[in-house]
């Protein structure tokens, strides 16, 4: 079945409180006393509901073939969970749950025993509960739904802020409420002490592992900002790596291409300059994954390798084709393929590209990157960013007015200045250079 917008907002709401049922009683049983388990403070649990919709975008082709849906769910539930888990480490400088004392875990944050039962749930939210559920939600008014969905939005993301306010620390300064008078001021602050105390207390019930003075920002010590440029796995370092990743990326493509085929052709994501958006993402999200495991056998690195790198080379496929209507690949002719998105052979591509990236490429893009001056090196990656966002912003116009034009009897004359700029700067002929392999689908 198809989900429209609003089925994956009911179904993240939905699948959110399932979640926090789950949790709290789970919690009850072996605490024997009502914890909140959520993040939030209402009865939600995001991860459960976030799961759920990235089940419902990305594995509806998949309920055909059982096993596939069941491995589908368990790797992106376990990829999901398993970065949950490590940003919220990074922040809180522990971890919110840890399954280092359950057998077959990875560094805590998952363990095969809950990967078995996110695949189970991928198998009965897709099979059998969210057919019945979009059914019985399509009686609801569309006025009402938008309303209740509108509101459950805004009061969970008020939810979510005052969270976070509360447990970094974040106060409110007199400087930012010098409009208000005295007297609001000091209420304020009374009222903000005694939330930002309750959520606290609250977190440390839920997760007993963050310690107080972990929690109070005013008690940590302050990190001294470090001298060398995108030292570790560092935002900065991940950034100058997608770039490196996906100039190379597309040199690479294009040289295998030509060897091949002996034709020359464009391997670009974007519209501008040689970069291949899905080899940047895909090294920088490998370096992400997997730097502390770098120091692993070859075999562990390309075990992970290969799987990571199948999830995400389908997530790519089938998230390119619901936003542009455009295929960039399609591996039918291939032997072991998966719906023509990724085909065995080429995961293992992606493993012995771990192994090579880990071992030999990275270490001296690493060294290469860090010898940066500190300032040079964040004005230069600043400006990268900000060239990048534009382009793909621009890319994905163009796509979009690419696949109007080629759809549309007619050719879908320009109605806007947009429109008539993009056919301009960007016509049919231009497209099919820069695209060569792209295939226009419903």
């Amino acid at each position: 079945m198809e989900y429209t917008f609003i089925n994956l907002v009911w179904l993240f709401f939905i699948y959110s409180f399932a979640g926090w049922c789950i949790e709290v009683c789970y919690s009850a049983v072996c605490r024997r006393k009502f914890v909140n388990r959520g993040f939030v403070n209402s009865p939600l649990c995001p991860i459960y509901g976030v799961a759920s919709t990235l089940f419902a975008i990305f594995l509806p082709e998949l309920t055909a073939n059982p096993f596939f849906l069941f491995l589908g769910g368990l790797l992106l539930a376990t990829i999901l969970e398993y970065t949950t888990g490590m940003i919220m480490e990074r922040i809180f400088k522990k971890k919110l749950w840890d399954y280092s004392q359950i057998k077959y875990n990875l560094n805590g944050y998952v363990c095969v025993r809950y990967a078995l039962l996110w695949g189970v749930l991928a198998l009965a939210t897709m099979l059998f509960v969210n057919p019945l559920l979009c059914d019985l939600l399509s009686m609801i008014p569309r006025p009402v739904t938008l309303i209740i969905q509108w509101a459950l939005s805004a009061l969970l993301l008020l939810d979510f802020i005052t969270t976070s306010m509360a447990i970094l620390g974040m106060k409110i300064t007199a400087r930012r409420l010098s409009q208000l008078s005295e007297g609001m001021q000091q209420t304020s602050k009374i009222l903000e002490n005694k939330l930002t105390i309750a959520i606290r207390k609250r977190m440390q019930k839920s997760f007993p592992s963050i310690a107080g003075d972990v929690i109070m920002a005013e008690a940590a010590p302050t990190k001294p900002e470090a001298k060398v440029f995108a030292q570790g796995c560092s935002f900065y370092k991940l950034v100058s790596l997608f770039f490196i990743g996906a100039f190379l990326g597309d040199i690479t493509e294009t040289i295998f291409c030509y060897a091949t085929t002996g034709i020359l052709m464009s391997r670009s994501s974007v519209v501008y300059g040689p970069f291949s958006i899905v080899w940047g993402l895909g090294c920088a999200l490998l370096t992400l994954f997997l730097y502390r495991y770098r120091h692993k056998s070859d075999r562990y690195i390309f075990a992970a390798g290969t799987l990571l790198g199948g999830v995400y080379e389908y997530v790519c496929s089938v998230f390119t084709e619901l936003v542009f209507g455009t295929v960039f690949w399609d591996y039918s002719g291939f032997a072991f393929n998966l719906g023509g998105r990724i085909n065995l052979l080429y995961c293992f591509f992606w493993g012995i590209a771990a192994v090579v990236w880990l071992k030999l490429i990275y270490p001296v893009l690493s060294r290469l990157v860090e010898k940066l001056p500190f300032r040079a090196g964040k004005i230069l990656c600043n400006c990268m960013i900000v060239f990048m966002i534009i382009n793909m912003i621009l890319s994905s116009l163009a796509l979009a007015r690419y696949t109007e034009r080629s759809t549309t009897p007619g050719g879908a004359p320009a109605e806007t200045a947009m429109e008539a700029f993009l056919d301009n700067r960007f016509p049919n002929e231009r497209m099919e250079r820069i695209y060569p392999n792209a295939v226009i689908v419903e």
